[in-house]
C-alpha cells in the first residue's frame, strides 16, 4: 500500500487509476451531471477504467432500472444503484476480462442547487468494489452536504470528491482513516461537509464505523456526527428535520440519574409551553470534541463507552467540535426551523456567563447571547445542592458585570428554571462520580441509572476497577 499523499492533484489521481490495468468499472450519477466520469475522461486513458457511464434523470426510467425507492436522493436509492450496476458488470464482463481485474461500480444521487429555488443541497455517493481479484465486493458510502452557492461550483466539488473516494478505496484500502482524510483533498471543508460514512463488506469486517464517523470530525470533514438510539450512525439533517430539539451538553463520564431527570423534566416543561412540532422532540446528549480529547486517552474506548451507555438510556448522541453554545445552536438551526432548547445544570451557568469564554469574539458576550437566543431558543437551568445549599436560577451567582444581562434573559423567559426536579438527584456531581469510580466500587453506583454501573464495572470503563 502506498503512503498517503495530500498534494497529488485530482487529475493525477484520475490518470493513475486510468493507467491501472486492474481497475475497471461503471459510473452512474443522478443529479449534478456526470462530474466524476468527466474527471476520468479529462485526465486521459479513460478506456482503461470506464466500462460505462450513465445518468437516469427521469424518475420513471430510474424506477424501471433500479426499482422503487422512498426518495430519489436517499441511501436506499444509492444502494440500489450500486448493487444493480455491480451485478450487471460482473454478469457481462467477468468471463471476458483478465482474471486480475478488480471490478467496481461508483454511484451518486444528489440534489444540487436548483435553477428555480434555494433547495437543500445534499447527496449520497459510494463505491462497491473488489479489493483484490475475484474477491466478494466491499462498499463505502457517504452522505455529503454541498455548501457552495451555485450549481456549477457544487458539481465541480462533487466531481473532485468522487475521484478522491475512488482513489482512497483503491489505494488506501488497508487504512480507512486515510480514505477519510483524503476525501476533501483539493476541495476544502468550506465547500463540502461529509457527515456520515460507512465501510461494509468482507474487507471491512473489523472496521468500527462509529470510530470512522468520529474521524470525520477529526479530519475536518464536518462539525458534528450523530448516532441514533441503536448506536448507528445517522445523518444529522434527517434526524432533526422539522423537529423540536432538546440538547444536553456534558462529558457523561458516566451518565447519571441526574442527566435523565434533567432531560425528562426539560421535555415536560417544553411540552407544557405548547407550539411544538407534530414530529415530537428529539432528545440529544451532546459531547464536544474538547471533552473527548481532555481524557488524554490513546484509544477511542471512552468515546465508544459513552455512546453505548447514552443510547441505552434512550438518547440520540451528537459529537461536535463546537465549544461555545451559540455556535452549536447555529449549526442545529441549519436542520430545523422549530424550537431549540438547551438544558444545563446551574453548575454550568457560570461558564456561559464568563466573559473570558468569549475572548477573541468581536462583540464578546453580548454578541454570543444575541446569537444564542436569536429565535425560538431557550435555556433550561436545573438546580443543584452545593455545599448543602439549594442553588437555583433565582439565587445563582454570576460575575457582577453580567448579572443584569442574566436578569434580562430570565425576565424575558429566554432562560428558564426547571420547575419539576427530583430532590434526591440534586447532590449528584458528575465530576465527583468520575473521581470516585477510579477508587473501585462504592456509593457512586447508586447515582447511576439501572444497569449502567454494572456495565461500567464489568467492562472496566472510564478506568473503573482496573
Amino acid at each position: 500500500m502506498k503512503e498517503r499523499n495530500s498534494n497529488i492533484s485530482t487529475r493525477q489521481k484520475a490518470l493513475e487509476i486510468n493507467l491501472d490495468e486492474e481497475r475497471y468499472g461503471t459510473f452512474v450519477e443522478i443529479g449534478a451531471g456526470q462530474e466524476v466520469a468527466r474527471q476520468f475522461f479529462s485526465a486521459g486513458a479513460a478506456a482503461g477504467t470506464v466500462a460505462k457511464t450513465m445518468s437516469a434523470y427521469d424518475m420513471q426510467i430510474s424506477d424501471e432500472i433500479y426499482g422503487k425507492a422512498g426518495a430519489y436522493v436517499s441511501r436506499e436509492r444509492l444502494e440500489q444503484m450500486l448493487g444493480r450496476e455491480y451485478d450487471l458488470l460482473l454478469k457481462r464482463l467477468k468471463d471476458s476480462r483478465p482474471i486480475t481485474t478488480q471490478f467496481f461500480s461508483y454511484a451518486a444521487t444528489v440534489t444540487a442547487r436548483s435553477f428555480k429555488q434555494k433547495n437543500e443541497c445534499h447527496g449520497w455517493l459510494g463505491i462497491e468494489t473488489q479489493l483484490y481479484p475475484e474477491a466478494p465486493p466491499s462498499r463505502i458510502i457517504l452522505h455529503v452536504r454541498m455548501l457552495d452557492d451555485d450549481n456549477q461550483s457544487q458539481t465541480e466539488a462533487l466531481g473532485i470528491l468522487g475521484v478522491n473516494l475512488i482513489y482512497g478505496a483503491f489505494y488506501y484500502k488497508s487504512q480507512p482513516k486515510w480514505v477519510i482524510e483524503g476525501l476533501l483533498d483539493n476541495i476544502g471543508s468550506d465547500r463540502l461537509e461529509i457527515d456520515l460514512i460507512e465501510f461494509s463488506g468482507p474487507y471491512y469486517t473489523d472496521v468500527d464505523n462509529r470510530l470512522m464517523n468520529l474521524h470525520l470530525i477529526r479530519s475536518w470533514c464536518c462539525r458534528g456526527v450523530m448516532f441514533d438510539t441503536d448506536g448507528a450512525s445517522i445523518v444529522p439533517s434527517s434526524a432533526m428535520r422539522k423537529k423540536d430539539i432538546l440538547v444536553m451538553r456534558g462529558s457523561f463520564k458516566p451518565p447519571a440519574k441526574l442527566h435523565l431527570d434533567m432531560s425528562s423534566a426539560a421535555i415536560d416543561q417544553l411540552t407544557s409551553m405548547g407550539s411544538l412540532s407534530e414530529r415530537g422532540v428529539l432528545n440529544i446528549a451532546e459531547i464536544t470534541m474538547s471533552e473527548l480529547t481532555s481524557d488524554g486517552e490513546q484509544d477511542d474506548a471512552s468515546f465508544l463507552a459513552r455512546v453505548d451507555l447514552l443510547v441505552k438510556l434512550g438518547f440520540h448522541v451528537l459529537i461536535s467540535d463546537y465549544l461555545r453554545h451559540f455556535r452549536l445552536r447555529s449549526w442545529i438551526r441549519n436542520f430545523t426551523n422549530n424550537r431549540i432548547a438547551v438544558v444545563m445544570s446551574v453548575y454550568d451557568l457560570n461558564k456561559i456567563f464568563d466573559e473570558a469564554f468569549y475572548a477573541g469574539l468581536e462583540g464578546g458576550i453580548l454578541v454570543a447571547m444575541g446569537k444564542l437566543f436569536s429565535d425560538d431558543t431557550n435555556v433550561f437551568v436545573y438546580p443543584a445542592k452545593i455545599d448543602g445549599e439549594l442553588v437555583t436560577l433565582d439565587n445563582a451567582k454570576v460575575p457582577e458585570k453580567v448579572k443584569y444581562l442574566l436578569s434580562y434573559l430570565v425576565m424575558n423567559k429566554f432562560v428558564l428554571p426547571i420547575e419539576n426536579y427530583t430532590e434526591e438527584n440534586l447532590h449528584i456531581s458528575p465530576p465527583e462520580l468520575a473521581t470516585q469510580m477510579l477508587q473501585g466500587r462504592g456509593e457512586w453506583e447508586k447515582a447511576l441509572p439501572p444497569g449502567i454501573a454494572e456495565e461500567i464495572i464489568e467492562k472496566h470503563l472510564f478506568g473503573c476497577c482496573d
